[in-house]
């Protein structure tokens, strides 16, 4: 029997991956297929830990879902100098 493909959920714990992943539940999809894994066990800042983490687990799908959020306020405040930073922390 052929196991069901792989689905990688950047940030499943955040409003839009917890989102896609219910989506994906309610649609049919097992939950035993979705593959997460927190930002302490993977950081995707580290290129050689993401690498490793994608040959291993070989997911067939990418929900890239993780980004800093500040909220309203902070959102609006900003003084960010790169554009599309606040997509990335350090």
């Amino acid at each position: 029997m052929k196991s069901a493909p792989k689905i990688y959920i950047a940030d499943h714990r955040g409003t839009v991956g917890s989102a896609i992943a219910r989506t994906l539940i309610s649609q049919g999809t097992p939950a035993s297929s979705i593959v997460t894994r927190t930002q302490a066990e993977l950081d995707l800042c580290n290129q050689q830990a993401v690498q490793t983490f994608f040959s291993q687990e070989q997911p067939s799908q990418v929900y890239l879902a993780a980004a800093k959020v500040g909220g309203i306020y902070a959102n609006n405040t900003s003084q960010e100098t790169k554009p599309g930073s606040a997509n990335f922390h350090a």
